[in-house]
């Protein structure tokens, strides 16, 4: 009988672990071949040298890396170094942003009637599902010279006569917050589900002052939300190609764009690679920042990334 038991447990250990593996598997497969392949290939790319029209080629070189850092055959440009900051500026400002302005939309949304809820999300994310570009061009037509906004900051001397709001970085930090609003309005609608208004009502009883009730009693609670959201918007942001391009002009350029031009019109195959990689290690970066940063301020599991 022993025998038998133990023949049909691994029998069962078998079985189960063929189950699990062909449920894996599938996504296994796809990101083995879709992320992990392309990021060794890049990473091999990088580490070329630049051929006569731009391609990858032998012997290995960090020629690509000191490019990236500046340094070129004419000596040291700041250039790319300006492109990095700006991208890090652009991120933190978009992001800063998104937060306070998702904070009051998510908290309104669950205060209003059940029936009223999933309406008030769907018009937050509805306009997401239309194209980028398309929204991009949208925002362009509204930011452009002889518009109402433009006619607006004309007024008060925030730009010259006749000159539009794009192309510009202010364009692009509202392109950015446009655009990734609904990623932080979700995340927090969530966590203000479970919000426990007894904390508050405390807080409240014990006369502290909204902010100290929202820092005390609120803030803890919502800031899982608040760091998944800010991991949602903070990294495509980085990296983001689309609304730099077109509602900067050229005069708001991030990481994204100069590593997209590498690949294109420079025609420089390892120094994009060079700035993918970079973009791959400040992500990882930020990642573990925002797992440092959750742990002090939340202590627990749930706030962890």
């Amino acid at each position: 009988m022993a025998e038998t038991s133990m023949a049909l447990r691994s029998r069962a250990l078998v079985a189960e672990s063929r189950h699990l593996l062909f449920t894996v598997a599938p996504g296994a497969i796809w990101i083995f071949v879709f992320l992990v392949l392309p990021s060794a290939y890049l990473m091999g790319v990088a580490f070329m040298t630049t051929g006569p029209y731009g391609l990858p080629e032998m012997p290995l070189s960090l020629d690509s890396f000191r490019r990236l850092a500046g340094f070129g055959f004419l000596g040291w440009s700041p250039g790319n170094l300006y492109t990095l900051l700006r991208s890090l500026w652009q991120t933190l400002v978009s992001t800063a942003l998104v937060v306070v302005i998702a904070y009051p939309i998510a908290y309104y949304i669950t205060t209003c009637r059940e029936k009223w809820r999933p309406i008030m999300l769907l018009v937050v994310v509805v306009p997401s599902w239309t194209n980028q570009v398309i929204r991009t061009f949208g925002w362009m037509n509204l930011l452009a010279p002889g518009t109402p906004l433009a006619g607006l900051a004309e007024s008060v001397g925030l730009i010259n006569p006749n000159m539009g709001l794009y192309p510009s970085n202010f364009a692009v930090t509202l392109g950015l917050v446009y655009n990734f609003l609904p990623f932080m309005v979700l995340p927090l609608y969530a966590a203000f589900e479970k919000l426990d208004t007894a904390q508050v009502q405390a807080a409240q009883d014990l006369y502290a002052s909204p902010v100290r009730a929202f820092w005390h009693a609120v803030f803890p609670q919502t800031l899982p939300g608040l760091l998944a959201g800010t991991v949602l918007v903070a990294i495509p942001a980085f990296g983001m190609y689309v609304i730099p391009e077109l509602l900067g002009g050229g005069k708001g350029m991030m990481l994204g764009n100069l590593v997209a031009n590498q690949f294109a019109g420079s025609a420089n195959w390892p120094l994009g690679a060079a700035g993918a990689i970079l973009m791959l290690i400040a992500t990882f970066i930020g990642l573990f920042a925002m797992r440092r940063v959750g742990k002090r301020l939340g202590g627990g599991e749930e706030v962890v990334i």
